[in-house]
């Protein structure tokens, strides 16, 4: 439509393309709900009020609220391409997600960047990008690829990047690191804001943060932490994802202040917990059970992070808005029943209405480089006492633990009577062979093995397990089929996940990767994970930016200190 066109329409001088009756209309605006008609053209609202249509929906009473938007996702997380996560989250009711590659990014550079970029086009999901502002995420680990402020700076010109992706590296920020402020200048001037990610960040360090231009976080996990940064005039990002939960934590924080500076988000999320819980709309339904207004709730699922991200085209019912809407009857508890993108029916009653296309080849070269023939897992006694990484369950924090050695013909070996599994992180993408080995607490395997090529934040090999054949095993399974996720015991391979797209992410339906990956944890389970996703839980033990210990290809990392530690303490 022209604009001449969309004013005429709005005036009601011509009818509506579509006009959606006896809606009760959600003004996240004003906080208030509108008892009217609203009609849509050409994919754009036009208003509110007493319009002629050639098409007619009687919503009979129904809630019609803006379409809901992720502000920080990774896709890959989901473990699907781009047109399978839209198919897994659209009927969710999300019409948008700002999405980082940050994932793809450390495995194929610029090249995962443009591969996300053209998956992108033409879904029923309006995907926009922030650029992953950390590859690598830390100088202690091995990436697939080193990205600069210089090779970043074209992409800031592209339409679909709305920001600068996560500064995880907050230590090169505060140490005022010049590569690092090249890339928060560069969001600065093309007027994006740049995304944080500083858990724990507190005082003068949280000030400097803040006043380098770091506009969010999203990895709060107190009140006292979230108000601070609140405070220092950033937006807080509520994660609920599959492995950090913080809602519940945070919920106090939402005031009548504090909520426009707010929003949810998942961060990583499943397909276990996209297709049984749902996304955007779960928190939503959750943030209202525990409590919050279910007004203020949809304002932070919509209005937020649009005006956030400067996407003045979405987020709220209103003229000149895109025609992205969700409808549902409670309001008390929002079960999305049929989503609009562009003023189009795409999903209803919890199913798209739009046909599968067909997938299409990974345009993305391979990724897999290992030397097993390099890798020895035997670890030689250097002391009667070591560091362990302590899982925290439903968190990706993890506790630094100082435990005795068990030993076995003068190598230190898992003791699974005592919750200590071996664990190793591989190099994958080079082929040295090189190989950062510890010992963790909280996983429960009593035998067996687990492995991935999903490891954030570098995506190196990780394994854990109680003994190191069947660690070996675990991990030639995962060489061969270009990367998953895996089980296995001294008997074999029980269960596998091929993810043969830069080792993230399958070509398979959603459902299809769920039921796989539903099996890999129930054999998990079987073995004696006592987890809910020790696969989500095993991917961040390589997370070297998140405190307290974590381990990479270099060894074990002491995130506190933000400096490699030795396995065994004297």
């Amino acid at each position: 439509m022209t604009l001449a066109s969309i004013i005429r329409s709005a005036r009601g001088e011509q009818a509506a393309d579509l006009v959606l009756k006896n809606a009760r209309i959600i003004d996240v605006f004003g906080g208030k709900i509108v008892h009217g008609d609203l009609a849509v053209s050409a994919g754009t609202i036009l208003g509110i009020g007493p319009y002629k249509g050639r098409r007619y929906v009687d919503l009979e009473g129904r809630y019609l609220a803006p379409g809901f938007i992720d502000p920080h996702v990774h896709i890959e997380s989901a473990m699907v391409v781009v047109g399978e996560f839209a198919r897994a989250v659209v009927p969710c009711g999300t019409t948008t997600v700002c999405a980082d590659p940050h994932e793809i990014a450390n495995v194929l550079g610029l090249r995962g960047i443009e591969y996300m970029l053209r998956s992108a086009v033409d879904q029923p999901l309006n995907v926009y990008f922030t650029l992953p502002s950390c590859v690598p995420a830390t100088p202690m680990e091995t990436a697939g690829a080193v990205l600069t402020a210089r090779e970043l700076a074209p992409y800031f010109e592209n339409e679909r990047v709305v920001a600068l992706g996560e500064m995880m590296n907050f230590p090169g920020v505060l140490q005022a690191d010049p590569e690092v402020l090249r890339k928060i200048e560069a969001a600065r001037a093309h007027r994006q804001p740049a995304d944080g990610h500083a858990p724990g960040l507190s005082g003068l360090d949280l000030n400097a943060y803040a006043a380098a231009g770091i506009a969010s976080d999203h990895e709060c996990s107190t009140v006292a932490e979230a108000r601070a940064k609140l405070a220092a005039g950033m937006h807080i990002m509520i994660r609920e994802g599959s492995a950090a939960r913080n809602l519940a934590a945070l919920l106090p924080v939402v005031d009548r202040h504090s909520a426009r500076r707010m929003m949810w988000c998942t961060d990583d999320r499943h397909p276990h917990d996209l297709l049984g819980e749902g996304h955007i709309d779960s928190i939503v339904r959750q943030a209202i059970d525990l409590g919050l207004g279910p007004l203020t709730a949809i304002q932070m699922a919509t209005l937020n992070p649009a005006e956030y991200f400067g996407l003045k085209t979405l987020g709220a019912i209103a003229p000149g808005r895109q025609a992205d809407l969700v409808v549902f009857s409670d309001l008390t508890c929002p079960q999305i029943e049929t989503v609009y993108v562009r003023g189009a029916v795409v999903a209803r009653n919890g199913r798209m209405t739009l046909a599968r296309p067909a997938p299409a080849a990974a345009a993305v070269p391979a990724s897999m480089h290992v030397a097993l023939e390099r890798v020895d897992l035997r670890v030689p006694i250097l002391g009667d006492r070591m560091r362990a990484i302590a899982i925290v369950p439903d968190q990706i924090v993890t506790r630094q633990l100082i435990v005795g050695v068990t030993a076995r013909d003068g190598v230190a070996v898992a003791d699974p009577d005592r919750d200590l599994l071996k664990i190793a992180v591989i190099e994958r993408h080079t082929g040295t062979g090189r190989t950062g080995i510890g010992f963790v607490r909280g996983l429960g395997l009593k035998q067996g093995a687990l492995a991935a090529s999903v490891a954030h934040d570098s995506h190196n090999l990780i394994v854990v397990g109680a003994d190191d054949h069947a660690m070996q095993t675990a991990l030639a399974a995962l060489v061969e089929m270009g990367g998953g996720l895996v089980v296995a015991s001294q008997r074999g391979v029980h269960a596998q996940l091929p993810l043969p797209v830069a080792g993230l992410m399958s070509l398979e339906p959603v459902e299809a990767v769920k039921s796989a990956l539903d099996q890999l944890l129930r054999a998990a389970r079987d073995l004696g994970a006592g987890l809910q996703d020790p696969f989500m839980t095993l991917s961040f033990l390589a997370l070297a930016v998140i405190p307290e210990l974590k381990i990479t290809d270099r060894g074990l990392i002491d995130v506190n200190r933000f400096e490699p530690v030795p396995l065994f303490v004297t």
